[in-house]
């Protein structure tokens, strides 16, 4: 008998696990591997390869289909400074928007990015840098672990951008002058070198910009003219979240992480569907026992044309379809393992893994370059 492989999710059904396709909202779905060499997939409803990317660096968390036809990546530029443990595997900073032939038509560059990036309609670009924090200001951040800052005593403060087509900055919205660190004391598990770490910016309805902050535990909706907040949903109701998007009714749909929850003892995630002005949870996922459906980080969910919700349990490389019942309708895991091919991230997130940040559905109609 040969030895068993050491990597324990690889040991585990990769692959298809199942569809409904009766009542899957059907469709192909896009995911960027976070250690496949910089490979994006597109697959059909049946687990097929359909379509394949090719990119020089991986990513620096996602990649996106845009409306001409072309994919919006997210990469993991080489040339980002390492500013504190950890930044290695969460840096992107190397934009491409690519031809489905792989041709490059468009790039930008900043090496202070981080995480999220959206590709807006108009062409621009919406994303999050790091910048150190003004002394006065980092001297009132509470919380975190003791001595953790980043080398010089310095903490990091996130800085959302939008840049246009040549990358001039068109809005700029710095945390540290609309948000009182009082108010948004990190976590205790928390390192002090990056404060509130924003995980996601997304455009919403009526301007405004959602953002999720992890380590404070909250989601903000942040007013574009004046910079201020226009609702918060704190921790008594998110623990280190991502992903969060303003659905049509104005109720926001959240990834939510689990870790550090107020009163609960075994960590979960589910996914919920909030009223923000309300502070209120209207619907939510998760599994039985809730154990069953975890990622400590990372993590999407986005709402499909019937009702239902793409889950992404990212640490685990798993792709989840959920009816607003709560039926699992269409199930499938990355088969694709790697260790991270640097050292700094090795040495944050060491041993192979199939993690993705997030995937993406797609109809038919949204990719008409695929039938021909």
């Amino acid at each position: 008998m040969p030895p068993l492989d050491s990597t324990t999710l690889r040991r585990h059904a990769t692959g298809l696990i199942a569809v409904d396709r009766e009542r899957s909202a059907g469709g192909y779905t896009l995911f960027a591997p976070q250690t496949a060499g910089g490979k994006v997939f597109l697959i059909d409803i049946d687990g097929n390869e359909v379509h394949r990317w090719q990119l020089p660096q991986r990513p620096g968390r996602d990649a996106v289909l845009l409306a001409n036809g072309n994919l919006g990546y997210n990469g993991n530029h080489p040339d980002s400074p390492e500013l504190f443990p950890g930044w290695s595997v969460w840096h992107g900073g190397a934009f491409s928007e690519v031809t489905p032939e792989g041709e490059v038509v468009w790039q930008h560059t900043d090496l202070a990015h981080h995480h999220d990036a959206q590709w807006l309609a108009n062409g621009n670009l919406l994303y999050t840098t790091a910048e150190p924090l003004p002394k006065a200001i980092a001297a009132r951040v509470l919380g975190g672990i003791p001595g953790s800052e980043a080398p010089g005593g310095v903490i990091y403060g996130d800085v959302v951008k939008e840049v246009d087509r040549t990358g001039a900055t068109l809005w700029e919205w710095r945390s540290w002058e609309h948000l009182a660190p009082e108010d948004y004391p990190l976590h205790d598990c928390f390192e002090r070198y990056h404060w509130p770490m924003t995980n996601a910016v997304t455009p919403g309805r009526d301007g405004k910009v959602i953002l999720s902050l992890r380590s404070v535990s909250s989601v903000i909706a942040v007013e574009r003219a004046s910079g201020r907040v226009l609702w918060r949903l704190g921790h008594d109701i998110v623990a280190q979240q991502h992903c969060p998007s303003e659905l049509e009714d104005g109720r926001v749909l959240v990834f939510d992480n689990g870790i550090s929850r107020p009163h609960i003892s075994m960590p979960h995630s589910r996914v919920i569907e909030v009223d923000p002005i309300a502070q209120r949870i209207e619907w939510q996922y998760a599994d039985t026992p809730g154990y069953a459906f975890f990622t400590p980080f990372m993590g999407g969910a986005q709402r499909l044309e019937n009702g239902n919700t793409l889950i992404t349990e990212a640490n685990f490389g798993r792709l989840f379809e959920v009816t607003r019942e709560g039926a699992v309708v269409w199930e499938y895991i990355n088969p694709h393992f790697a260790a991270y091919p640097d050292a700094a991230s090795r040495a944050y997130l060491p041993g192979e893994n199939n993690a993705i940040f997030r995937a993406h559905r797609y109809l038919a109609r949204d990719i008409p370059w695929l039938r021909s």
